[in-house]
């Protein structure tokens, strides 16, 4: 008996101290917002790769083609200002890519959400419905909702799936569509049927306007782009005559093509803005 008594008396000295000892949450603190590469590796469905390794695909670009531009034009300060170019590269290539997946995922949600109100008017539970997309949704959605499935069926919470669909799905419309689904469950819902159906509604619309929009603007972007890159094209095509850029090796050489680089970089970060479509912002992530 003493010694089942020392047992629980030390038990419970383990169970304070480890309590004194760990990290409580400040109140009212949110959570730390991730960095702009981990946010757009998530728009690109790309969750599982590191931002470290983003990084150092950045800086084996920028690498390769500063040594490549310094072994076709022999200027050191043009190399340089073409290897800050080629690090550029990877990122935007990500941000097409997320461009493109939210493009795609636009343009699914209405038919998941469709095939979300038939399943649950046919009878069917909530989370099977949620589940029998993996089969019946959008193919761009399957491997999102697959992962759904598996974790409901090793785990049965129905919360605790969502959440990891909402962070898998990375999408502002996912945020809604996934809340939609966590409150009918917790407060049992009866207007869940007509909910989905007016979501669906404002979602068509909300795709034909934007597809409208973005293809009266396509030309004027496209300008745009063309305009910030012809100048260091033709930089490009002068490095393939001998000498021809030695005048930029030069002190002042250096500082054109260092406010060439600050002037297009300006130019196109304003073209970005005044030409980008207002988008959801993820406030339910």
């Amino acid at each position: 008996m003493g010694a089942f008594l020392g047992l629980l008396l030390g038990l419970g000295l383990l169970l304070v101290l480890d309590v004194r000892t760990s990290p409580l949450p400040e109140p009212g603190r949110a959570p730390a917002r991730p960095g702009g590469i981990r946010r757009r590796l998530d728009a690109a469905g790309l969750a599982d790769i590191p931002v470290a390794r983003v990084v150092g695909t950045c800086v084996g670009s920028a690498l390769a083609g500063a040594l490549v531009m310094l072994v076709v034009s022999g200027s050191p300060a043009v190399a340089l200002t073409f290897g800050v170019l080629a690090a550029w590269l990877p990122l935007g290539a990500l941000g097409r890519r997320a461009a493109g997946r939210r493009r795609a995922l636009v343009a699914c949600w209405p038919d998941a959400v469709d095939d979300l109100s038939s399943a649950v008017r046919a009878g069917m539970s909530l989370p099977d419905a949620v589940a029998a997309l993996a089969d019946r949704g959008p193919v761009a959605l399957r491997p999102s909702f697959e992962r759904f499935a598996a974790d409901h069926r090793v785990t049965g919470s129905f919360g605790t799936c969502l959440d990891r669909l909402k962070a898998d799905l990375a999408d502002p419309v996912g945020d809604r569509f996934v809340e939609a689904l966590r409150l009918a469950r917790d407060v049992g819902g009866t207007e869940l049927g007509r909910l989905l159906r007016t979501l669906s509604a404002v979602l068509r619309e909300d795709a034909r306007t934007r597809s409208e929009l973005e293809v009266r603007q396509g030309w004027a972007v496209n300008a745009a782009r063309l305009a910030v890159a012809a100048p260091w094209a033709t930089l490009a095509f002068l490095s393939l005559r001998p000498g021809a850029l030695a005048a930029y090796d030069s002190t002042g050489g250096a500082a054109v093509l260092a406010w060439a680089a600050v002037a297009s970089a300006v130019a196109y970060a304003v073209m970005r803005r005044i030409g980008r479509l207002p988008g959801d912002d993820r406030v339910l992530s």
